[in-house]
């Protein structure tokens, strides 16, 4: 989006205002320091495209590199817990809970991720994380069996991340 454009939206009341800059355009961290804490919730999904006989050896516990998922709900609970890191203007945040659940269909893997924090800002940003390494981890994994003759990935594919649900509750 353009910067007028963004101007646009925060001078017609149809976006919030747009607190990662400052009236010069600089970035800058949103100071979340007088919200109260809340309870909050975030899930977030997406998934990645495989190969049936790729998905067949990760069922079985055939792939060379060792166990797929298990490796995988690792990675996507450290994104997590370094999205601040990673996410420029992320805080850090005191992660209560994370769950990791893998749905595995003929051709595909889909990955959901609940992160649980109490503070002062939301978590759907570390749901994102922990999805999108995790199936990042699942392709690395992987990724021997889904190369083509030319070394080249055309049934692979990460689909389809996206925040299924936010939650706020006042503690």
């Amino acid at each position: 989006m353009s910067d007028d454009r963004l101007a646009d939206a925060a001078d017609d009341g149809s976006a919030d205002d747009l607190t990662h800059t400052t009236e010069d355009g600089d970035v800058q961290m949103v100071d979340v320091g007088d919200k109260p804490d809340s309870e909050r919730r975030a899930v977030a999904a997406g998934e990645i495209r495989l190969q049936p006989a790729t998905i067949e050896a990760i069922r079985a516990d055939e792939v060379g590199k060792g166990d797929v998922l298990a490796t995988a709900r690792v990675g996507a609970i450290q994104a997590v817990k370094h999205t601040w890191e990673t996410i420029p203007m992320c805080h850090q945040i005191p992660i209560t809970n994370v769950d990791t659940e893998f749905a595995l269909d003929e051709d595909r893997i889909e990955l959901r991720v609940t992160v649980e924090t109490t503070g002062k800002t939301g978590c759907e940003m570390e749901a994102l994380e922990g999805v999108t390494t995790g199936l990042n981890v699942v392709w690395d994994m992987v990724k021997a069996v889904e190369k083509d003759a030319d070394g080249q990935y055309p049934d692979t594919g990460v689909e389809d991340v996206r925040v299924v649900t936010k939650e706020k509750r006042r503690t």
